[in-house]
């Protein structure tokens, strides 16, 4: 069976090797640019395999053919694609970001893992490096509420978790400097000061 990975979240955000996949599919929002573009690496054996008769725009023997071309591509956004990746080749190129989103999750993740105040609920060998999240005082509403609050009021803005789990949820996506994580650590522990 073919192996079909979405790595909307970490793509170009780590070295991975893309020769064991069928598929990789990657909304390019997260890491790689704006919302508009979306990267398709495909084994051309499996586009050929498709259905004939899939409608040609549902096909990515079309897109192939086509060189990507059968859509009016989203131009401004591939130039915005463009410039993504002359800033990672400017930050040492893949190695150097991924370099840097280690030093960024294993910062947030030491804040967490060094108090009981915070707590994560993934075993550390699943840990995302792009999505991290936590419960704030064991999860009591109110104090995670107001850790939200005042987050907000400190410009870390959208770390709220989702809305049916809960928590708290801070992206560190490739464009989050490691200035931004410190910081967000600093609040942190600043919080639990007053808090714990």
């Amino acid at each position: 069976m073919p192996l079909v990975a979405d790595m909307s979240s970490d793509l170009l955000s780590r070295r991975e090797s893309v020769q064991k996949f069928g598929l990789v599919f990657g909304g390019a929002q997260k890491n790689l640019g704006p919302s508009g573009v979306t990267v398709v690496i495909v084994r051309r054996d499996l586009a050929e395999r498709a259905d004939k008769n899939l409608p040609s725009l549902l096909q990515y023997r079309t897109e192939i053919k086509e060189n990507s071309l059968y859509h009016t591509p989203p131009t401004f956004s591939i130039y915005i694609v463009g410039l993504v990746l002359e800033w990672v080749d400017a930050q040492g190129g893949v190695e150097g970001i991924e370099k840097l989103n280690d030093a960024k999750a294993k910062a947030l993740y030491d804040a967490i893992d060094s108090t009981k105040f915070y707590t994560c609920p993934v075993e550390p060998a699943s840990r995302s490096k792009m999505n991290a999240v936590f419960r704030v005082a064991g999860g009591d509403e109110a104090i995670e509420k107001q850790f939200v609050k005042e987050a907000e009021a400190a410009g870390f803005a959208g770390i709220k978790g989702h809305r049916s789990v809960g928590g708290m949820r801070v992206s560190l996506y490739n464009a989050v400097t490691l200035e931004g994580v410190t910081g967000l650590v600093s609040f942190m522990r600043e919080f639990e000061k007053q808090r714990g």
